[in-house]
């Protein structure tokens, strides 16, 4: 009776963290800009989440043919979903054009004072006054 609660609890418990990995799925693709990121946080949802969900109803269940079947069922999406979300980044990457950009925000005066120090530096060495 005892091992039938403490069963219970591991499934339950489980449950919510699988629970939680897709909830946290779902903020993050609806939150990242870039289809790189959102692939990224739908695949926690993606393997994590149905794990823990899956292995939850495998303690529920106890061991019987519908927990093997729920076995393999986690074991294809193991093995399918890396390909799929493979082969969906690579369509990514070869059709956008801006995803080698790099994004940088600066104020402008930090702009200024970094463009000043370069030729101050440059003309240093022009003259012999810096390194070598």
């Amino acid at each position: 009776m005892i091992f039938e609660w403490c069963r219970f609890a591991v499934a339950v418990v489980c449950f919510v963290i699988g629970i939680l990995f897709m909830v946290l799925a779902v903020f993050g693709v609806n939150r990242f800009d870039r289809a790189l990121n959102r692939m990224h946080a739908a695949a926690l949802g993606d393997t994590l989440g149905i794990l823990f969900v899956f292995l939850g109803l495998i303690l529920m269940r106890g061991w019987s043919m519908d927990s093997l079947k729920l076995f393999l069922v986690i074991l294809f999406f193991w093995m399918a979903s890396p390909v799929s979300g493979h082969m969906i980044s690579r369509l990514e990457a070869t059709t956008d054009e801006s995803l080698g950009e790099i994004q940088v925000i600066r104020k402008e005066t930090e702009k200024a004072a970094g463009s000043g120090q370069a030729e101050a530096m440059g003309t240093e060495n022009e003259n012999g006054g810096g390194r070598e």
